[in-house]
């Protein structure tokens, strides 16, 4: 990997999954392969889902991060598959569209220790494989206004929301106006309506990797729950 490149920890379902492909054709972009995907007729969908596309759909497990010098993507596959190891397949809750801070995501319906659980174990284990934020990355993520202990799980993990501060979430839009949202909100319940109503499993963990700033994520590997 380049000195430049990261990798993230993503939930994401699998490709024979119905939601797998509905959120490929909403986001444009399928994030196995990189392919540009071919969007619903939604008025403003193109740059409603602009910067979610760039990411692909998941949801994060353990934020983005470069590596840490001396550490390679060998040691990093090799981690994330005894981590794998150790957990079990659960199913996930049913999922809804909801409002998150003024964007669209889909979210689990009631709470679940063993997402909880599992994302918390992707960002304490793997944790020696990050290299720390500088000081630019910092200041940018404190722009957002963090509470003191947003602030503390930044400066001690990289990121602000993990462990307490940590919510499941598969993004579907960028933030959104009040006006907006009265539009995207239905359109978004009615197109994944039957992709939500089909309960799945939480069954494998991805290593997604984004080779240069600014390059889409994509799909590296997907290792298998077997605990």
């Amino acid at each position: 990997m380049a000195p430049d490149a990261r990798v993230a920890v993503y939930y994401a379902p699998r490709g024979g999954d119905v939601l797998f492909a509905d959120a490929a054709a909403w986001l444009g972009r399928d994030p196995a392969t990189g392919a540009i995907v071919q969007q619903p007729d939604i008025a403003g969908i193109a740059e409603a889902t602009a910067e979610p596309r760039l990411y692909g759909f998941h949801a994060t497990l353990k934020p983005p991060m470069r590596l840490a010098d001396g550490c390679g993507w060998k040691d990093l596959a090799a981690a994330a598959a005894t981590l794998a190891d150790r957990i079990g397949p659960f199913d996930l809750p049913a999922l809804s569209v909801q409002d998150v801070f003024g964007f669209l995501a889909l979210r689990e319906s009631e709470p679940s220790a063993l997402l909880q659980a599992l994302a918390d174990a992707c960002v304490e284990h793997l944790d020696a494989f990050r290299a720390p934020p500088s000081e630019t990355e910092l200041s940018r993520r404190r722009r957002a206004g963090l509470t003191p202990l947003q602030d503390e799980m930044l400066v001690r993990w990289g990121y602000p929301y993990v462990f307490d501060t940590w919510f499941f979430h598969l993004t579907l839009t960028r933030r959104l106006s009040a006006v907006e949202k009265q539009v995207f909100m239905p359109v978004a319940e009615t197109y994944f309506a039957r992709a939500i109503g089909t309960r799945r499993r939480v069954s494998d963990i991805c290593l997604f990797v984004q080779p240069a700033p600014g390059a889409p994520f994509v799909i590296r590997e997907r290792f298998p729950l077997r605990g």
